[in-house]
């Protein structure tokens, strides 16, 4: 029972082949092209809704970082909406993934050193070692820093894998309670059953909070470097 409880985060397969690249293929089959001049309440829904992240993330930036806009925003209604689709019944979230979440987080975060290291090498260096800081602890402080700058990274991965994983688990853990408990107490199943409810209200928060947390610490990070 234990186990199976774990099965809904394995990458389904067909004929032996990964279903994985339809599932981050399909939330873009969500956001409507069109070449219309009056699109529906849908697009405009959509435009309204990019136009105001867009200018939110990209306000603390200079002019250079402005060209991360079309990357980021994609970026967050991409997390956002496999985030939203996972929470279907049926459905995989491949975002509970932690190599696809590294594999996200790495090559951003890298891009993003790399650049502060070609346009300001003495400031991005200068973050390794406070100013003031006493000879003694300079080695020491160096090496913290360093760390801290390489488990950026991880933690953006592991943070959002851990969320979406322990809101999976306690939808998957009460539902199963509830089919559990119908027939013999229905009054705890009913109460259980208003808990899964607020339950999923919550993780519906949780999934769009944990996109735009993952984008906003990317900017963060490219904010440092530019």
């Amino acid at each position: 029972m234990n186990l199976s409880f774990f099965n809904q985060f394995e990458s389904p397969t067909l004929m032996g082949a990964p279903l994985i690249i339809l599932a981050l293929l399909y939330p873009t089959l969500l956001f409507f092209m069109s070449n219309q001049w009056l699109g529906s309440r849908t697009q405009s829904l959509q435009l309204w809704f990019s136009n105001n992240f867009t200018k939110q993330l990209m306000s603390p930036l200079n002019k250079a970082g402005h060209n991360w806009s079309l990357i980021l925003t994609s970026l967050i209604l991409l997390l956002m909406s496999i985030n939203l689709l996972g929470l279907l019944p049926y459905t995989f979230t491949p975002t509970t993934q932690l190599s696809m979440n590294l594999g996200l987080a790495v090559p951003l975060w890298l891009s993003t050193v790399l650049m502060g290291l070609r346009r300001q090498t003495t400031v991005a260096l200068g973050h390794l070692l406070p100013e003031g800081t006493p000879t003694l602890l300079i080695p020491i402080l160096i090496m913290i820093e360093t760390i801290s700058l390489f488990i950026r990274p991880l933690a953006l991965g592991v943070r959002l894998t851990a969320n979406l994983t322990a809101g999976h688990l306690l939808i998957q853990l009460i539902s199963t309670a509830v089919f559990v408990l119908l027939p013999l107490m229905p009054m705890i199943a009913t109460l259980s059953l208003i808990i899964l409810l607020l339950l999923t209200i919550l993780e519906i928060a949780v999934a769009m909070i944990q996109a735009y947390v993952f984008v906003l610490l990317i900017s963060l990070y490219l904010q440092e470097n530019l």
